[in-house]
Formats: structure tokens, C-alpha cells, sequence
């Protein structure tokens, strides 16, 4: 039994929900609504103390960290579609991008997703009220990164993330023409390539217009407009809220 913890289809909910799709791994999805702070409530806290999403629970068993979930899941359904090259230098070269992106590109979106949503998310509580849900956080670091949010980043903090988006896209829109497509390590889909997309390449039309457009980025507009026609990227794309 498989059971997937998450929140919308995009950033880390939508890098696990890709990969469980485009492999066809049968899931129970259970929503997390981090509007409301659910993340960290005491029944979530019990499935994950990081109070973190997405979260996947295997045979009562708790794997989290998108990039650790998604190996995971290579390795536990061999017999699915794979994302992971069984040849190791290619498997090496995967990891290498999949760190550089989670190390470097997620880092950098992540402050300006922040600075958008979750700071309004922040600011509608009072004072006092959003104190209490401070508490609840059970990492210090999460807590520093919403009280930055509420009170805005710094613009030179997002001037700096906004170089490094700018240079994973043309390290990514050289590597398309390296590989020659249609995907970043050649001619199969892999994990990088769900890696990318989930937090930078999905969101360039309505985050990053100036960033990534026609003029700077064509191969990687491309590859995005591939991906989102994948039966199983589509479909976990397609991921709403219950009812």
C-alpha cells in the first residue's frame, strides 16, 4: 500500500506526483493544505516530524525528501517505466543535475515562491495568531524563512536568486542542444528532467517572463511543452484538491 502525502502539483508535490504517474504506481493521495499550516498539525507531525510535504508512506513505512522519494521508488518498482539510466556514468550524470537543482535552482525559486505566496499566506494572520502557528513549526530554519516572508525579502536577496535562475536556465538550454534532445540526458525521461521542471522550467511563462522567453530559451520552452503532454506528467499536472 502506497500513500502520498502532498499540496499542489507543482515544486516538490509535483516532482513525486510525476514520477509516481509516469511510472503508473497506484497511490492513495492524501491532501495537505499548507494554506491552513496542515503540515503542521499533530496528525501530520505523526507521519512526518519535519512537518515537511510530500511525505510517502510505503507498508507503514516513511520516505521523505523528493529526490530521496523518487530513487526510492526506482528501486522498490523495478518493474515500472524507469526515469533512473541503467548505465551508471549516465545514472551519475542524472545525480549530478538532480543535486545541482536541488542544491542551487530550488533554493533560488523557492525564495521568490515564498516572497509571493507564502508571504501573503503570512501576513493575513494577526500578530498574535501567527506567533501561535510559529510554534508549531518544529524547524527552526522554516520558522526563519516565514518571518522572512512576512516581512518581505530583501531585494538584492532576490536580485541573487534571480542570477542563479537565470543561469540554470542557460545551463539547461545548452545542455538540450548538447544532448539533442529530447530530454536533458539524451533520448530518455529521467528524474532530472521531472526535477527541473517541477521547480524551475514549469513555472518560467508566469514566474520568470524576462528570464525565460523565446529570445533566451527556446530548446527549454520546448522540452516544457513536451513534458506537459507525457500521458503521466499530464495527468499528475492535473492534480486538484478534493472536493
Amino acid at each position: 500500500m502506497l500513500t502520498l502525502y502532498h499540496y499542489v502539483p507543482v515544486a516538490n508535490g509535483g516532482k513525486v506526483l510525476m514520477a509516481l504517474h509516469e511510472k503508473g504506481i497506484a497511490f492513495d493521495s492524501r491532501w495537505i493544505d499548507l494554506h491552513t499550516f496542515q503540515q503542521h498539525s499533530p496528525e501530520y507531525l505523526a507521519v512526518n516530524p519535519e512537518g515537511q510535504v510530500p511525505a510517502l508512506v510505503h507498508d507503514g513505512v516513511i520516505i521523505t525528501h523528493t529526490s530521496v522519494i523518487n530513487e526510492y521508488l526506482e528501486d522498490a518498482f523495478p518493474d515500472t517505466p524507469p526515469l533512473r539510466p541503467e548505465e551508471p556514468l549516465v545514472a551519475a550524470r542524472m545525480r549530478q543535475w538532480n543535486k545541482y537543482i536541488d542544491d542551487y535552482v530550488m533554493q533560488a525559486v523557492s525564495i521568490h515562491g515564498w516572497q509571493n505566496g507564502a508571504g501573503k499566506i503570512a501576513r493575513g494572520y494577526s500578530d498574535e495568531a501567527f506567533e501561535a502557528l510559529m510554534a508549531r513549526i518544529p524547524l527552526k530554519q522554516q520558522q526563519v524563512k516565514w518571518r522572512a516572508a512576512r516581512a518581505g525579502f530583501p531585494q538584492e536577496k532576490l536580485d541573487e536568486c534571480s542570477q542563479t535562475i537565470a543561469e540554470a536556465v542557460a545551463k539547461v538550454e545548452a545542455q538540450l542542444a548538447e544532448s539533442g534532445g529530447p530530454w536533458l540526458l539524451g533520448e530518455m525521461f529521467t528524474l532530472a528532467d521531472i526535477n527541473f521542471y517541477a521547480y524551475c522550467g514549469g513555472a518560467l511563462a508566469t514566474m520568470f517572463p524576462r528570464i525565460g522567453n523565446r529570445e533566451t530559451c527556446p530548446l527549454l520552452l520546448d522540452w516544457a511543452a513536451r513534458i506537459e503532454t507525457r500521458p503521466g506528467c499530464a495527468r499528475a499536472l492535473a492534480t486538484k484538491a478534493p472536493a
